[in-house]
């Protein structure tokens, strides 16, 4: 009896070992197949041009050597397009794959006193990556609205401009951290919109005991509160030092991350600091955009330290066209063409408004010096990373994004990624791009430039709508509406079924938000 009980033991002993075997084995596999992931880092400047870029423009007078390094290291995208042609939609959308007009924000942006835009419930690329086992950090400009701790809750919609109701000392709520983003610390707004603080994971750094205005060298701010930790000048640099810190910490530890770097720059304030004022020989604009190039070549210096440049994605782009701001005219005089050869600029629904520089550098997947002349958005990053990641999107996830994945990997697919393209501007305008050809759903630019909203009698006799060709007009230049009736009505119908379902992916149909108030610029469609 003891014999046999103690055989028994014996087999039971041997049976637990291997068990405790497998499940090391078993665990080992899981940590290779976390490991296998890679690292993403996306940079997204703010006003940034497609010319802005050497690599864009041959002529280019502004020499982003480091930046450039993306381009020859990685992928050059030709073709690639924000959602909108302004800061807080185009964050949205890059977020959530989703385009910006679906929400209750049809027009315009937000302001640094505006409450969340995005729904705790809302996949965003920091949500599904957190869920497989990455971690996940946002430093840099926020713009899609946090909900403010208030002194009185029945002065909660007091005047944009009175800070006075602002409980700097309470927590604020539906921050990033509310929407995957494990780590987050940046500022509500644009660099020119108060309150001048930075929050960190919900908390307010530094309580603001003053207020600033117009004391910048060379551009301006709205006057608000202002922390003591709050310089505009540094704000730039201390989102490049706190990122590539962040990037050493990580680089050390087993999961992925992912690092979002929404810089405020080089939109208003244009503020170079003062090693790199008279750099450019252009002006103030140029010696920006190189000091934010030479921050670029630090933080891809950092990866390269780190021993992880082999795995890690690294993305450069920009949120729209560049702005009147940089003194447009002034330096294309000089030689530079910021919006290289597009018609208009930020805010406007041409080419010049949401056409960007998309470079993106991925040394394990992506054959250097690569070149896809194919139309993507930045919609399409939360498809992409999902497909990375393993991630089946649900019908309610990603409704405007397509994964760019094949292209990425080998530059080769049989059809276009994407059906067709939804442009927006400020103004709420709408325009569609299918193939080589756009479709404007308004007379004029929709925004800054004339003719636009704005400029009722610049718009008198002007067409409806507006039918480029861009293979042979990239500039927009010969409107053929008139020509091609049968051209303007497919892609009229098109974007009417993208807005009606709630969707432009394949896919159960969706509601969209306040839907009865976003379509007051294509009424007439099917009329």
């Amino acid at each position: 009896m003891k014999k046999s009980s103690h055989i028994f033991t014996v087999i039971i002993s041997i049976l637990l070992c291997i068990g405790m075997s497998c499940k090391v084995q078993q665990t080992k596999k899981i940590i290779l197949n976390t490991n296998s992931l890679p690292n993403i880092i996306i940079i997204l400047a703010d006003d940034l041009g497609y010319g802005d870029i050497s690599v864009y423009h041959e002529n280019n007078k502004i020499k982003t050597v480091h930046i450039d390094r993306l381009a020859l290291e990685g992928m050059r995208f030709t073709d690639a397009h924000t959602p909108s042609s302004v800061c807080t939609p185009t964050r949205y959308g890059l977020l959530t794959g989703r385009y910006n007009w679906r929400t209750k924000l049809k027009r315009g942006v937000l302001d640094g006193k505006s409450k969340a835009l995005i729904p705790n419930s809302r996949t965003t690329i920091a949500s599904l990556l957190r869920d497989k086992g990455y971690n996940t950090a946002f430093m840099g400009k926020w713009h899609l609205g946090w909900d403010w701790a208030l002194k009185d809750e029945a002065k909660k919609d007091q005047d944009k401009k009175d800070f006075t109701n602002i409980d700097f000392t309470k927590q604020v709520k539906n921050t990033p951290n509310d929407l995957g983003f494990d780590y987050s610390y940046g500022h509500c707004g644009s660099l020119d919109m108060p309150p001048y603080v930075y929050v960190e994971n919900g908390k307010i750094t530094e309580i603001p005991d003053s207020f600033t205005v117009n004391t910048g060298k060379y551009s301006w701010w709205r006057k608000g509160p202002t922390s003591k930790d709050f310089i505009h000048e540094e704000v730039t640099p201390n989102f490049f030092r706190r990122g590539m810190e962040y990037i050493k910490e990580q680089s050390k530890k087993s999961n992925p991350f992912l690092l979002y770097l929404p810089l405020p720059s080089p939109h208003t304030p244009i503020l170079p600091t003062k090693e790199w004022e008279g750099k450019s020989r252009l002006n103030p604009y140029g010696d920006f955009m190189l000091m934010i190039d030479d921050y670029v070549g630090e933080l891809l210096k950092t990866v390269d330290e780190a021993g992880i440049n082999e795995n890690t994605i690294i993305i450069f782009t920009s949120d729209n066209g560049c702005s009147p701001a940089a003194k447009i005219k002034e330096l294309i005089k000089k030689g530079h063409y910021p919006n290289s050869i597009y018609r208009g600029h930020k805010a406007d629904i041409y080419e010049g408004g949401h056409r960007v520089p998309f470079l993106i550098k991925w040394p394990k997947e992506i054959k250097k010096g690569s070149v896809s002349n194919e139309t993507i958005c930045l919609t399409d990053l939360l498809a992409t990373f999902a497909e990375i990641a393993d991630y089946k999107l649900k019908a309610d996830e990603g409704e405007d994004s397509f994964s760019l994945l094949p292209i990425l990997k080998n530059n080769i697919f049989s059809s276009p990624i994407r059906e067709a393209t939804v442009h927006h501007s400020i103004h709420g305008n709408f325009a569609i791009r299918k193939g080589d050809w756009k479709l404007l759903m308004c007379p004029g630019s929709g925004g800054w430039s004339l003719p636009g909203p704005k400029d009722k009698e610049g718009l008198i006799g002007l067409p409806k709508v507006q039918l480029y060709n861009l293979s042979n007009d990239p500039e927009e230049t010969i409107n053929l509406e008139s020509s091609e009736p049968e051209k303007v009505r497919e892609l009229e119908l098109l974007l009417s079924k993208y807005i009606t379902e709630g969707r432009s992916t394949s896919g159960a149909i969706q509601k969209n938000d306040e839907a009865d108030r976003a379509w007051h610029q294509i009424d007439f469609i099917g009329k």
